[in-house]
């Protein structure tokens, strides 16, 4: 019954940025983690950031100071704001929920692309 909408995605040059969005929608009680994920044709799926019930946030070590992810709980959604953007960052992101029962959910991904 949850589904995650992602949204954001787009071209944009070296060192601009993007925001962005993931939407959840359905029965949703108690959330464990909240995160962002990303991953290149002929790589594994990468964790980029994450932020727990607590509000406590870890981030990859590739984008340390450039990403910040944060929620909005009275609306469901959650962002990721990157800045100074490399090549290197092209990727489909994708937006995950874990909910308390460990149940995980995905969104279909919206593609990020880099220019130099």
């Amino acid at each position: 019954q949850v589904q995650l909408v992602e949204s954001g995605g787009g071209l944009v040059q070296a060192g601009g940025s993007l925001r962005l969005s993931c939407a959840a929608s359905g029965t949703i009680f108690s959330i464990s983690a909240v995160a962002w994920y990303r991953q290149a044709p002929g790589k594994e799926r990468e964790l980029v950031a994450s932020i727990s019930r607590d509000g406590s946030t870890n981030y990859a070590d590739s984008v340390k100071g450039r990403f910040t992810i944060s929620r909005d709980n009275g609306k469901s959604t959650m962002t990721l704001q990157m800045n100074s953007l490399k090549p290197e960052d092209t990727d489909v992101y994708y937006c995950s929920l874990r909910l308390s029962t460990a149940m995980n959910y995905w969104g279909k991904g919206t593609l990020v692309t880099v220019s130099s």
